[in-house]
């Protein structure tokens, strides 16, 4: 009977540690790392006193963050739409809100309406903008504005981060498309034309790579990370059939550091070297101003006149001088020696080194400011 007593409560031992052992091992699972890696699909994020539910690694919840902040930016001319491009509201004051874009996309307009998300159509203010910036800052009635985007910072991102852009491609049925990527690359010189000039080497921007697709619309829209802050201000992409997936975008940091002067209209002084000058390449223009380059030289620019009054004036540079560099920055051509300048201010002393003669020599210029 003994033996018989001492089983069934060996048996109930059993029983029971395997019913503990369970329910403490699907405890574990439920309620650690280890098991919502494997079955939990869902996130919910609350934006805005609303709760919703994403899909896991969906950017749902950023896109979220900056939609209604994007607009669309229309430019009219005589009555007539000319052209357009993206934007978004980056801050409001007690009257306005204010709309970050694209110079490109208001340029040579004499009127800029912006569409909001909710279709509204609105009157825009050009409050100021810079070709070389590439950045126009717009203004509307703060009253339509529902939502402002959150800017972040370019410099604490990394190659192969996840990024989107929001925009308006091609036309007004494709408002408010959504595209995404990776960053390709930081840093990156990229020549471009200013103005109505169809060289396509007037100016060096330093941009951000990334692969989502841009079309033309999109220009002027936000480039944002996974957590929905706007990194950089799309600006531009290379067509080519033979090139795919590389567009590029002004970093966000470069933006904020001219925000002021834009929005108060103010002209950025660039700084004058005082010079007017020409590409070793451009063999008809230096023929005209009667200037014969060596056959050997391959880069650099010419002096094709200098301009009273100025720093280059006043320096040992000459007509027919070969710059190669500003600075110990090599000057390949026109767009790198304006970049290089450009980084600099009026009044500052720079170093320019030439080729006269087959020689080299270097020479020292005051910048001076650019005539109103």
């Amino acid at each position: 009977m003994k033996k018989k007593h001492n089983g069934l409560k060996l048996l109930l031992i059993i029983l029971f540690a395997f019913l503990l052992g369970g329910a403490t091992t699907y405890s574990i699972l439920k309620y650690t790392p280890l098991l919502s890696q494997t079955i939990v699909k869902n996130t919910t994020t609350t934006i805005r006193n609303k709760s919703q539910v994403y899909e896991k690694n969906s950017l749902a919840a950023s896109i979220d963050k900056i939609y209604d902040a994007t607009v669309l930016v229309e430019g009219f001319k005589n009555g007539e739409l000319g052209g357009s491009g993206s934007g978004f509201v980056y801050k409001t004051d007690d009257k306005y809100g204010y709309i970050l874009t694209n110079q490109h996309v208001v340029s040579d307009f004499d009127e800029i309406k912006v569409v909001m998300t909710d279709e509204t159509e609105v009157d825009a203010k050009v409050l100021g903008g810079d070709e070389y910036l590439d950045l126009a800052v717009l203004r509307v009635d703060k009253q339509y504005v529902t939502l402002i985007a959150n800017l972040g910072t370019s410099e604490n991102s990394s190659l192969g981060d996840t990024i989107f852009a929001v925009g308006t491609p091609v036309g007004t049925e494709y408002m408010g498309s959504v595209t995404s990527g990776i960053l390709s690359g930081k840093d990156r010189l990229v020549t471009v034309s200013v103005g109505n000039s169809y060289s396509g080497s007037d100016w060096v921007m330093r941009v951000l790579q990334i692969d989502a697709a841009l079309n033309p619309g999109n220009s002027g829209g936000p480039l944002l990370n996974v957590n929905g802050e706007v990194i950089g201000v799309c600006s531009m992409k290379l067509v080519n059939d033979q090139i795919e997936g590389m567009a590029f975008a002004i970093p966000i940091e470069y933006a904020k550091s001219h925000l002021e002067d834009l929005e108060n209209g103010k002209k950025i002084e660039w700084p004058l070297l005082g010079i007017s000058m020409a590409n070793v390449t451009d063999t008809a223009l230096l023929y005209r101003n009667q200037i014969i380059v060596d056959q050997d030289i391959k880069e650099g620019v010419v002096v094709v006149e200098l301009s009273e009054g100025t720093g280059a004036a006043n320096s040992d540079l000459k007509k027919g001088d070969i710059i190669i560099k500003l600075n110990d920055k090599k000057t390949p051509n026109i767009a790198y020696l304006r970049y290089e300048l450009y980084q600099h201010n009026a009044g500052d002393t720079i170093e320019i080194t030439y080729i006269r003669n087959g020689k080299e020599h270097k020479t020292k210029v005051t910048l001076s400011k650019q005539k109103s």
